[in-house]
């Protein structure tokens, strides 16, 4: 492809990255890495919308976005849009036959989420085994004697099961090496099963999972196939002591059979960071429950995380700019398209 000089590529970030003054809403986002090249620029996209407008879009070469998504209005007005980031790995709320459709490349940050949502799924297996929310409000609220009620669990020799096996799954095993806990189990039909043994992992089907696991934890993500994965049979299967831990998307697991269990104490408890129909400015129906633990889809929210899914996302679109494919690109067939093809050429620095 032959190269120009002297273009400029704008990216516009949502204004949940980026605020109307231009400023980043956090410490280090990882814009570094775009403002380094020249004719690279980061623009905000004004007021924030759950779902992007065709005209914070227009006259922008790349985009990334967090928490909004991408929908077929969204690009219809974009005929110099080559690249969309997502700051995260979950796509759920963007339409990807759209981007396709318009001769944009899509592509999210794997790579950049997995340490910190690994230490936060370690940090709830313990709070939950041993009582911390409980112990906590007996302090609070003056009961100490009631301390007894509330004897925990070690992750010593208990047995950790992922529905799902990606790289947020395989950083949280190897955190758990040190716990000393039994082989962790997991259930993935994507995963080859000698890559998991070589990790160390005992690859089982859905059912055997939901009756062996003592942490049973979701970590795959939400479409067709997922939605309403986990349900009341499923639950059922679980062990009395046993605890469930969210972090993918709500909706994988079903919330009403799931409340049901933990409001008759099937299972010991539950974790929960997503949720159907978040984000929402009322009590949850979970917060009713001495059982979960609940965080409002920021469980993993560090300093780190955003500057490592930051620089993920910014080096893909330096990458598109400069002629070269970026990583994890979620529809690889978008570059056999003419129109693409056409576009990346125009436009690249």
């Amino acid at each position: 492809m032959t190269k120009t000089r002297n273009r400029r590529f704008p990216v516009a970030l949502t204004a949940d990255l980026l605020g109307a003054d231009g400023k980043p809403k956090f410490a280090d986002i990882g814009l570094s890495v775009l403002t380094s090249v020249p004719g690279v620029e980061a623009v905000s996209m004004g007021e924030f919308y759950p779902v992007v407008r065709p005209e914070q879009l227009q006259g922008a070469s790349g985009a990334i976005v967090m928490d909004a998504g991408i929908d077929s209005r969204s690009v219809s007005e974009s005929k110099d849009l080559l690249a969309i980031a997502r700051f995260g790995v979950g796509y759920n709320d963007i339409d990807v036959a759209a981007c396709t459709a318009a001769d944009i490349v899509f592509f999210n940050a794997v790579g950049g989420v997995e340490r910190s949502m690994a230490e936060a799924t370690v940090g709830w297996m313990i709070a939950l085994g041993h009582h911390f929310r409980m112990k906590d409000l007996l302090v609070r609220s003056g009961q100490w004697s009631l301390a007894p009620r509330f004897v925990g669990l070690e992750l010593r020799d208990r047995t950790f099961g992922s529905v799902g096996f990606g790289g947020i799954a395989r950083a949280t095993v190897e955190l758990l090496k040190g716990f000393g806990m039994s082989q962790p189990i997991a259930f993935d039909p994507f995963v080859d099963p000698a890559l998991a043994q070589r990790l160390g992992v005992r690859m089982v089907s859905l059912e055997e999972l939901m009756q062996q696991a003592d942490f049973v934890s979701i970590h795959c993500p939400l479409n067709s196939n997922t939605r309403n994965l986990v349900g009341q049979r499923e639950l059922a299967l679980m062990k009395t002591t046993a605890f469930l831990i969210n972090t993918a998307r709500g909706g994988i697991v079903n919330e009403d059979a799931l409340f049901e269990s933990l409001e008759e104490n099937r299972i010991a408890g539950a974790a929960l960071d997503v949720f159907v129909g978040e984000p929402f400015d009322q009590p949850h129906r979970f917060g009713t429950l001495d059982n979960v633990l609940l965080a409002p889809h920021a469980v993993g929210l560090t300093h780190e995380i955003l500057r490592d899914m930051g620089r993920v996302s910014c080096k893909g679109i330096v990458d598109i700019a400069s002629g070269r494919r970026p990583n994890h690109v979620i529809n690889p067939e978008v570059f056999d398209h003419p129109g693409f093809r056409e576009k990346w050429k125009r436009l690249q620095l």
